[in-house]
């Protein structure tokens, strides 16, 4: 059988085995470097940026994911369902850049960790999106539903 990537009509959303893999590199590439500059480096302060930031990427993604979802979903309502929408994930995609921009600035405050590794963790995300899709483009045949 044949992978085709654009049908919806069955199973999971395409690209849905992507996204959790997106969602389990993240902390995981995060982590590996911290802990091989807390290693090779003895600087600590930066690992725990790296860590911390690492974690505030996988926040950033679930924030996205659920309010994305919340999206989708209300959008394939019904008229008379459209009354109960999902208000608190609505604002947490609006205002997620700014729970993550003051988490930030409290954790570069208050912890007294480098700005620079806080800012290289929060690329682990773009790091896993990068690897998931190279890796779903090299595998097309995880593309079928329900594998």
């Amino acid at each position: 059988m044949t992978a085709n990537p654009t049908d919806l009509s069955q199973g999971e959303a395409v690209g849905a085995s992507t996204v959790r893999l997106i969602a389990w590199l993240t902390p995981t590439i995060g982590l590996t470097v911290a802990g091989g500059v807390g290693v090779f480096t003895r600087r600590w302060e930066w690992a725990a940026g790296f860590a911390m930031g690492s974690a505030l990427a996988w926040l950033n993604f679930r924030l996205l994911r659920r309010g994305v979802e919340a999206f989708v979903a209300a959008a394939t309502l019904s008229a008379d369902a459209q009354s109960r929408k999902p208000v608190p994930t609505y604002l947490g995609a609006v205002f997620r850049y700014g729970l993550i921009g003051l988490s930030v600035y409290a954790i570069f405050k208050y912890l007294h960790v480098p700005l620079a590794s806080l800012v290289a963790g929060l690329c682990a995300l773009g790091a896993a999106t990068m690897a998931a899709s190279v890796w779903a483009l090299v595998n097309p045949e995880k593309w079928v539903d329900g594998e």
